[in-house]
């Protein structure tokens, strides 16, 4: 979820004169957008340091490290990165590389790398990854406000993401992002308004908004700015005037401030994306309050209920956490019961994991790994048997989809329908990619589609 942090730092490398590189080899100055929420993204931190800080025998090098980090993890990276810091700190980087001794790099390079949450292109996940992105990154994260001020250098022709709040004021108790973030902070609609309008006006076909808890956008602000409705309604109406065809999404949402009229706007406005991204977490009452979801099943069921009301085509994906800290076979019996009555299109499924700094590390973790693999499994194909019941019914018929790069598959494009199903055709034409095209399906897999182009034709 380091998107919106990773642009806006390439931004500010590229006006200190920096050029990108893909080969993490050639960089002068390297660094990693890095977040703590899973141990898996931060062992991985430290194997890629660990083989940086060997070059510095050959080589001048400066490392550095910034983004959503655990005071435990700050800590210990101090010791490891020659500059680590807060992306509140952003303004200040050309300061810190400067007083390191680094000169303006006219013609140097420098590459940025990303430890993330990112939605795992492979289905039912929620594993983090270290990625190298060059300055590509790939996972959504709200900027912390003092990097807001930073226009980004945007990585797509076609997709771009906005960030609308940050920091979380929730505190579940297996989640750093409060010690990490800050209390929850909004930034100014105006300038989101802004920055939307230029996209649009631009030619951008998906543009998302982000935020750690985005439907409590404005609370912050009472009587000063807009609520999440408002905003979404006003950007969907300027979409919608606008001429262009766009979709417009935004995550990451939480059941407890989800209210009704932000599922009428979305409903009102055709640029608004009929996708909603509602987490879960468990199907258990009881391990939703030791998780301090603030939320009931119940009321889940509810925000569920508007979204199957007004928006009957949409898709909805959700996030679950299997093994965490006392869930029992009847808690977890729960959640799979939960995945059958919700039926959803797809589900990012991640094994517990304590985090340090999170109120959970203080507990005993006392679901074993075997049993978390094994919940995992069982989870898997339960979502699987759900999933295929959604795409055997676009068998046969022609879906308009986002054409977004190459398939792995030789000689397919790859992309997704607006509700993020993704859809694979035969084609070698690189032109398509950024455009919308029509697909027919032809055959299909719980998380995919397959098909052929719709040829369009043109009226003499």
């Amino acid at each position: 979820m380091n998107h919106a942090d990773a642009e806006r730092m390439q931004a500010v490398m590229a006006k200190l004169g920096y050029a990108s590189t893909d080969r993490e080899e050639d960089a002068d100055v390297i660094g990693i957008i890095a977040c703590s929420v899973r141990q898996k993204a931060i062992d991985k931190v430290y194997s890629k340091i660990a083989k940086w800080n060997k070059w510095k025998n050959k080589k001048n090098l400066v490392t550095f490290v910034s983004g959503c980090v655990l005071p435990d993890d700050r800590q210990k990276f101090l010791k490891l990165f020659d500059l680590v810091f807060d992306m509140k700190e952003l303004a200040s980087f050309p300061a810190m590389l400067s007083q390191y001794g680094v000169t303006t790099p006219i013609s140097n390079t420098a590459t940025i790398y990303e430890a993330d949450m990112a939605e795992s292109a492979e289905p039912a996940t929620a594993a983090q990854k270290l990625k190298y992105a060059g300055v590509r990154p790939v996972s959504n994260v709200a900027a912390a406000p003092q990097t807001w001020d930073v226009k980004p250098i945007y990585n797509s022709s076609f997709e771009a993401y906005i960030p609308i709040q940050n920091g979380c004021n929730k505190f579940c108790t297996y989640c750093a992002v409060p010690y990490t973030r800050g209390r929850e902070v909004s930034r100014p609609s105006a300038d989101i308004l802004q920055e939307a309008m230029q996209l649009i006006n631009d030619g951008y076909k998906s543009i998302t908004l982000l935020g750690q808890n985005v439907n409590s956008y404005g609370l912050d602000k009472k009587g000063e700015e807009l609520s999440f409705a408002e905003l979404l309604d006003r950007l969907g109406q300027m979409a919608d005037d606008s001429g262009n065809e766009v979709w417009i999404y935004f995550t990451s949402p939480h059941p407890r401030d989800m209210t009704r009229d932000v599922i009428e706007v979305i409903a009102r406005h055709r640029s608004l994306a009929k996708q909603i991204h509602l987490p879960v977490q468990s199907g258990s009452d009881k391990v939703l309050i030791r998780m301090n979801r603030k939320y009931s099943m119940d009321r889940y069921r509810e925000v569920v209920s508007w979204i199957r009301e007004l928006l009957p085509t949409a898709t909805l994906f959700t996030d679950v956490i299997v093994g965490f800290t006392g869930e029992d076979e009847e808690q977890f019996e729960s959640t799979r019961a939960a995945m059958r009555e919700f039926k959803y299109n797809m589900a990012y499924i991640a094994m517990y994991s304590p985090r340090p700094g999170a109120a959970s590390f203080a507990w005993q973790d006392d679901v074993s790994h075997a049993v978390k693999k094994e919940r995992y499994a069982i989870l898997t194909k339960d979502l699987e048997k759900e999933a295929i019941v959604h795409t055997e019914k676009m068998k046969g018929h022609t879906v308009r989809m986002l054409v977004r790069g190459k398939d792995k598959k030789e000689a397919y494009l790859t992309g997704h329908t607006e509700g993020k199903i993704i859809v694979r055709f035969p084609s070698s034409d690189e032109s398509l990619i950024g455009q919308f095209v029509d697909v027919k399906i032809e055959s299909v897999r719980p998380f995919s589609v397959e098909g052929e182009l719709v040829k369009q034709t043109v009226e003499l």
